[in-house]
C-alpha cells in the first residue's frame, strides 16, 4: 500500500492538509489519526471539516466522543476517543450508526476503540519535527489507496 508524506511548517499547513483530504476523499471513508497530544490531529480534522463546506466553529470532542457534522451529501463525524475509558463504551453511542456510506469518519486515539471501530481506509500519523509537523498519509485499503495516489497527484 502507498504512503504519502509532507511537511507541516504551521498549523496553518495542517488545516490545509485537511481540506486536501476532504477534496480528495470522494467515497466514504474512515480515517485514523495517530500522533501525540498536540501533534495537529484536531487542527488537520477542522481543515477536512471546512474542507467539505462547514463554516462554522469546529470543536474537539473530547468529552462527548464524537461531533457529527451534516455537510450536503455528506455526514462527517469527528471522534476523540481520547478519554474512553473501556471501548465497550462505543456501543452505548451506537457507533456503527456513524460508519454508514454517506458518511467520512475522523477517529483520534483510535487503538482506544479497538474491537469496536471499523477498518481504516487511511491513516495519518502526525509527528514533531523540532517546531514543525510532519504528517504520513498511509492507504490501508484500496479506497485508501485512491486517495493516497490523488494526494500525490496533486499536492505540491
Amino acid at each position: 500500500m502507498k504512503t504519502w508524506h509532507i511537511e507541516l511548517t504551521d498549523a496553518e499547513q495542517t488545516v490545509a492538509l485537511g481540506a486536501l483530504l476532504a477534496k480528495a476523499c470522494q467515497q466514504a471513508s474512515v480515517i485514523y489519526l495517530e500522533g501525540d497530544l498536540g501533534a495537529g490531529k484536531t487542527t488537520l480534522t477542522r481543515g477536512f471539516i471546512q474542507g467539505k463546506g462547514h463554516t462554522g466553529k469546529v470543536k474537539s470532542p473530547t468529552y462527548t466522543l464524537v461531533e457529527p457534522y451534516e455537510l450536503g451529501e455528506w455526514r462527517v463525524n469527528h471522534f476523540d476517543l481520547y478519554r474512553l475509558a473501556d471501548p465497550e463504551e462505543l456501543e452505548f453511542i451506537g457507533i456503527r450508526d456513524y460508519f454508514a456510506d454517506d458518511c467520512l469518519c475522523l477517529v483520534e486515539w483510535p487503538e482506544k476503540g479497538q474491537g469496536f471501530l471499523p477498518a481504516a481506509d487511511l491513516l495519518v500519523e502526525l509527528a514533531y519535527r523540532g517546531e514543525q509537523r510532519s504528517a504520513q498519509v498511509k492507504a490501508l485499503s484500496e479506497q485508501g489507496q485512491k486517495v493516497v495516489e490523488w494526494l500525490s497527484q496533486h499536492a505540491g
